[in-house]
């Protein structure tokens, strides 16, 4: 998985920096009249502000998880897909611990206007895509996942 480590990096970089921006709105932005706009938002829990006021639960929780994901991929050889699928679900993962253990709530901007739903940010994004295509390449890419047999040290994750 390391020629695809730039794209967790990436999807890092992006969230911390559009996080950092959005600290800046002072009024919620249209972007796209009726599709999507900007409104900062503090989440101090997950998903649909489930667990809130537990980031630095949540926060464990998830170097916990982004730990144990790997030690449950680095069994597989992966395939091309599933490779940048896990890189966007660590990107992602990161991003918002960062958030929760650092600053104790996750960043949000992104507002689907056209529909009541949350709002969001790139590493929302990034996990969503990432888990997309991790069960797109698990459903319907079984060959890029062969099981590692033997000594596994050396091998790349």
């Amino acid at each position: 998985m390391r020629r695809f480590g730039w794209i967790a990096l990436a999807a890092l970089v992006v969230d911390q920096l559009t996080k950092l921006a959005a600290r800046q709105l002072t009024a919620a932005v249209t972007l796209i009249p009726g599709v999507v706009g900007l409104r900062y938002a503090e989440n101090t829990g997950m998903a649909f502000s489930l667990f809130s006021g537990r980031p630095w639960l949540l926060g464990l929780l998830s170097a916990a998880l982004i730990v144990l994901g790997f030690a449950v991929l680095r069994r597989y050889r992966l395939g091309a897909v599933a490779q940048i699928a896990a890189m966007l679900m660590l990107g992602g993962a990161a991003g918002n611990m960062i958030d929760r253990l650092f600053i104790g709530y996750v960043v949000d901007m992104i507002e689907v206007l056209f529909i009541d739903f949350a709002i969001f940010n790139v590493a929302d994004a990034a996990l969503t895509v990432g888990c997309v295509l991790m069960a797109w390449s698990l459903l319907f890419r079984p060959k890029d996942w062969s099981e590692k047999h033997g000594n596994t040290e050396g091998d790349p994750v």
